[in-house]
């Protein structure tokens, strides 16, 4: 019985791989148009929400956003949450209501066709390369100028121990958004690790909880307030977490960032 449930599972994960290129393929004409100017970046955003909902559903995922505080059209935001699968960034597309620009990993750029439109449009970063994270900024404080926001996973990547519910956090969100004085949204992902982890023979298919908690003005801080901004976004996010997690694996919440 486990056998064939692996089995139900890896041919669940090779759909979605199946997905990813068959929408990117459907939808490449219009991609390719909104790639061909920075200031259409809007466009190929919306497309990339339509990519993002279609896989969801055909997978059998069902996002369900509760939200304390509504977004604004047309405001700038720092989007960071908890980082566990790569559900994070299409649950990520959907919740948003205005186009952001994400920083992510340089790795992901060799996936097939989805990298060619994903390094044309993220914020590429080398996290082992000084000089990359200083361009990081450079590009961030560009696109930020254009009036979009950032999402930044503020963990550094998904973490290597499995049992941890939170790593610590980098600094580069909080610092761009004192910077640029732009609120922080935390946001809690429950379910994602769950549902579809990087574990080839784990995952199933459901609903996928999400929240957007409470923003968190930056406007009256400087980057003296960064590390307290830094701490108060975890602990917001590490609570929700801790409310649905399993009682064998609170006794590593508590690990703080230095």
């Amino acid at each position: 019985m486990h056998f064939l449930r692996n089995i139900a599972v890896a041919v669940w994960k090779v759909w979605f791989y199946f997905l990813m290129l068959v929408v990117i393929l459907i939808l490449s004409p219009l991609l390719i148009i909104s790639i061909l100017k920075e200031t259409w970046y809007g466009m190929f955003f919306r497309l990339a929400q339509i990519w993002a909902r279609t896989i969801m559903l055909l997978m059998g995922l069902f996002p369900k956003v509760v939200r304390e505080e509504k977004f604004e059209r047309g405001k700038g935001y720092m989007l960071v949450s908890n980082h566990t699968s790569m559900m994070d960034i299409l649950l990520m597309l959907h919740l948003a209501k205005s186009p952001f620009v994400f920083v992510g990993k340089a790795e992901l750029a060799k996936l097939p066709l989805f990298g060619f439109f994903y390094k044309r449009t993220c914020i590429l970063v080398d996290r082992g390369n000084a000089r990359s994270r200083k361009q990081v900024f450079d590009q961030a404080q560009r696109r930020l100028s254009q009036g979009f926001s950032i999402c930044i996973f503020p963990e550094g990547g998904v973490p290597n121990d499995l049992s941890l519910v939170l790593d610590t956090f980098k600094d580069g969100a909080f610092r761009l958004a004192i910077d640029h004085h732009l609120p922080i949204v935390p946001i809690t992902f429950y379910d994602n690790k769950k549902r579809f982890p990087y574990s080839f023979f784990k995952g199933i298919p459901g609903v996928m909880r999400a929240k957007v908690h409470y923003f968190i003005p930056t406007v009256a801080m400087t980057q003296d307030d960064k590390r307290a901004l830094r701490e108060q976004t975890r602990e917001v996010i590490l609570h929700e977490l801790t409310k649905y997690i399993r009682p064998l694996s609170r006794k590593r919440i508590h690990k703080k960032a230095p």
